[in-house]
Parts: structure tokens; sequence; C-alpha cells
């Protein structure tokens, strides 16, 4: 039998290596999975929504702006998920999932995901403004509050699993909290992150939707942790998290409209 050349044995080294990269890159990419499938939970969330004075909004749609609200607290986002899914939401933790189009998502061995279940949060906000008004999601408080977004955790490394995803008019915006935009992006999504309070300035960036004058617009609003995630791991077995979200109204040059 003919002794391979030497071209031929660098050709098998090469492919060799190959294969034990590409072998590698796939146990990273599913080590979160196998860490933190099955018993790793949730155990406390809280969520507080506020808008600004021109921009308003609620759990159902309404016929005129002075019917919807401008603060929502999270036991009325919990008694609605309840009565539309089943289950406590301020109860239930929440457990690893992905999605590929912000509509299905699914565990790790891909079956489906019962939005019944709670493994993630999934509710409807209805918007209304008087103007025509661009919505976005700003850290930036109001006069004299603190009522800017922020996304706390603990562990801290929790922020980077995290996802929240604001889907009207067939258009997704994912706020990733801690990931600086860097987290996978299904379906061509919006991925952002905001900045703090003190630097936070409206822009494309924190841009969300369009709300045509006096016309209710529903969003899809989905909360959930990223299994895929390489923070999605056992340290976050027993943590817990706190959600605030401020809504305000802008023009077509990121302008707050009061």
């Amino acid at each position: 039998m003919n002794k391979p050349s030497r071209s031929q044995g660098r050709e098998l080294t090469i492919a060799l290596l190959v294969l034990l990269i590409a072998a590698g890159c796939a146990t990273a990419a599913t080590m979160a999975w196998f860490s933190i499938a099955d018993y790793a939970r949730i155990r406390s969330m809280s969520v507080e929504i506020t808008t600004g004075a021109a921009l308003r909004f609620d759990l159902d749609a309404h016929p005129a702006l002075e019917d919807y609200v401008t603060t929502l607290g999270f036991r009325q986002i919990a008694d609605r998920i309840r009565q539309e899914r089943g289950f406590d939401a301020a109860e239930t933790p929440l457990e690893p999932v992905t999605t590929a189009d912000y509509d299905t998502f699914t565990f790790e061995e891909g079956d489906a995901a019962d939005p019944n279940r709670g493994a993630y949060l999934d509710f409807t906000l209805h918007f209304m403004s008087a103007n025509d008004t661009w919505v976005h999601l700003t850290s930036a408080h109001s006069k004299g509050k603190t009522d800017g977004t922020q996304v706390t955790a603990e562990p801290v490394q929790m922020l980077q699993a995290l996802r929240l995803a604001f889907t009207a008019d067939g258009q997704t915006a994912v706020y990733t909290p801690g990931s600086a935009g860097a987290a996978s992006n299904p379906g061509g999504a919006k991925l952002f992150d905001l900045p703090g309070a003190e630097q936070m300035q409206l822009s494309g960036a924190s841009q969300l939707f369009y709300l045509p004058a006096n016309t209710d617009v529903p969003v899809r609003v989905q909360i959930w942790l990223e299994g895929t995630d390489n923070a999605c791991d056992d340290a976050l077995i027993g943590g817990n998290y706190s959600i605030q979200l401020r809504f305000v109204g802008a023009d077509e040059n990121h302008q707050l409209m009061e």
C-alpha cells in the first residue's frame, strides 16, 4: 500500500482539526442548556410601567384617549395573565427557552413551550396618543422621579440572559439589558440596550413602533430567559429580577413630545 504523501498528511490533519473545532463549538453553544435545564428557576419578579404625559396605554383597547392610563403595576399585569393564561406570573418561575420567530418558544429539546405554562411571559399592551407619535423605551427619569427603565437582577449575570420583546405591526424590537445588543438575533428583530439615565438620548435605537393619532395599537410583550445565552447557567439558580419600564412619545426627529 502506498504511503500517504506529506501534503495528504497535512490535509488529513487540517480536516481533523476542523472537525474538533466544530465539535467544540457545538458543545459550547449547548453548554448552558445542559447546565440549567430542568431545575434552575427564577423566584421573584416585579414590573412597573409608566409613560410620558403625551402617551397612554392599558391592557384593553378603548374608544378614547382619556380611557387609557399612564401607569400599570405588575399586579394588574399578573391578574390579566392569570385570566388569559391560567397561571400566576408572580409565583410561576421562568424557564430557559429560545425562539426563532418571537411567536413559538421552545425548550432545549425543541419541544414547544406552552404559553399557558408560565415558562415565559406573553401579554398585550394597548397604546394610544393624541398625536402622530413614535414610541420609545427610555431609561431617563421624568422630572423629580426615578421612573426610567431599569432592569436589575441577582445575580447580575442574569441580565445578559433576560430578553424583553415588543412587537407591533409585525415589527419586533428586543431589549437586551446587560448584553449591549450582542445577543443572537432570530428573525431579524432589532436588538438594543439602554444607557444609564444620565446618558439617555432618544434615537432610532430606542424607537419601538409608530402610533397614528387617536388610534389604538396593540403591542405584544414577551419576557423570557434565553436558554442559548452563555450566561444562562447554574449561577442563576434561585435568582430574582425586577423590571421597570418607561415609554415616551417623540416626533420623527426623536424630540420628546410633552
